[in-house]
């Protein structure tokens, strides 16, 4: 999470300000290409997959090892998930090259304590436990408690996990619209295609991914999907619209000390005409829609998979927004299914039009795939299709699977 700019601010801002800088930052076009990816990771006793392992002690053997070659940086959340955040690269085959590398140097720095990496969208058999040193972290906990979403809060925080894919925003302001539009339309199609979270603490649920069951018990006005009814012909008026609506979450004052949840939201802030543009830039982190715009577009609803398939999402969504081809047969796939983010979590590619969607946008995804330069990834991708997809299934759907057991079974 970026730190909190907090302090005297010297100019204040306007509803305009804040429009103007989202359209700067959050919206800032140019030649899409680039891509990035987040993989977060639940850390596991390999004997033992359901005991707690302390934070500290996986920090102080990753610290131990070095950093990455690849360039990742290695964060944690407050649960003690581990995250690698790609750097951004010029396509999908390098990308996958440092960030494959850089999760299997993790890997290797845990093995010898009997640690490993688990791919699961919410942890299957622990409860919540919240580990986190840092205020803000635990602002964020009394925020949820105090709005009346404490389960979902502690597990969203503590027990989640995800793939998220970093696309660019687009080539100019009609494209960035047509990729925002695509981005969300895609959103269900991806949360089934990649559902990985049937198990909660060790009880089923009854949805294929819980994660986005969880995300969608939480506070509504920060993490439901910007994009919703209809196309807004300006993305940026729409994530201003929603970041001036959501609550305030947390404050740093000047003396340094963390408020949670001041009772307000980001546009009765600026009428109170108290923020500058640190404390916005600190209020758009703490929104968590399934589409994030951050000066490129950060897609945040795929659970985390078992490890040797956390490429596909990447591959396929990178695939679908920018390869033109892959693209409009995307953008007609995924038009009767766009609003069904609940249907997505419950039933997964079991849904017949979900499933039709998917197959679709998977097969155009594999033709794009070599115009990308990315032919290696084909087999996988196309394995993954084979599995899960082309039979109506997600990783959900492997009943037999014990929780971690494809995790730690895979190396590499």
């Amino acid at each position: 999470m970026i730190e909190f700019g907090g302090g005297p601010t010297v100019t204040r801002l306007t509803v305009d300000d804040v429009y103007q800088y989202i359209c700067g930052v959050c919206f800032k076009t140019g030649p899409p290409g680039t891509v990035g990816a987040e993989t977060e990771w639940l850390v596991v006793e390999a004997s033992d997959p359901s005991a707690h392992v302390p934070a500290r002690r996986v920090r102080a053997l990753v610290e131990a090892a070095g950093p990455p070659a690849g360039g990742s940086r290695i964060t944690y959340e407050p649960g003690g998930q581990l995250e690698l955040s790609s750097a951004p690269f010029p396509g999908l085959a390098p990308l996958h090259a440092a960030l494959a590398g850089d999760i299997a140097h993790v890997r290797d720095a845990l093995a010898p304590a009997g640690l490993a990496l688990a791919g699961h969208g919410v942890d299957p058999v622990r409860r919540p436990y919240f580990q986190a040193e840092h205020p803000r972290y635990q602002c964020m906990r009394d925020f949820f408690t105090a709005s009346g979403y404490a389960d979902a809060g502690l597990a969203m925080m503590c027990s989640t996990a995800s793939v998220q894919v970093c696309l660019d925003i687009g080539a100019d302001t009609a494209d960035a619209a047509r990729r925002w539009r695509l981005a969300h339309a895609l959103g269900p199609v991806l949360v089934a295609a990649f559902a990985n979270s049937p198990l909660r603490a060790g009880r089923r649920t009854g949805l294929r991914s819980s994660r986005q069951g969880i995300w969608t018990e939480l506070d509504p006005a920060r993490t439901l999907p910007v994009l919703r009814d209809g196309a807004d012909a300006d993305p940026a008026e729409a994530w201003t619209r929603y970041a001036l609506d959501a609550q305030v979450m947390l404050v740093k004052t000047a003396a340094g000390t963390w408020v949670s949840d001041p009772g307000m939201s980001f546009r009765e802030w600026i009428d109170k005409g108290e923020p500058g543009e640190a404390d916005l830039d600190y209020h758009l982190s703490t929104l968590f829609p399934p589409v994030r715009p951050r000066g490129w577009l950060e897609l945040r609803m795929i659970d985390a998979l078992p490890a040797r398939y956390w490429p596909v999402p990447v591959a396929v969504a990178a695939a679908l927004l920018d390869d033109p081809a892959a693209s409009a047969v995307a953008e007609a796939a995924t038009e009767p299914v766009a609003d069904r983010w609940a249907d997505a979590a419950r039933c997964g590619l079991s849904d017949a039009a979900l499933a039709a969607a998917a197959r679709t946008c998977v097969r155009a995804a594999l033709d794009a795939l070599p115009r990308l330069g990315a032919s290696a990834l084909v087999p996988l991708v196309d394995e993954y299709a084979r599995r899960y997809v082309e039979s109506g299934r997600s990783p959900a759907d492997d009943e037999s699977r014990t929780p971690s057991e494809e995790d730690l079974a895979w190396q590499g």
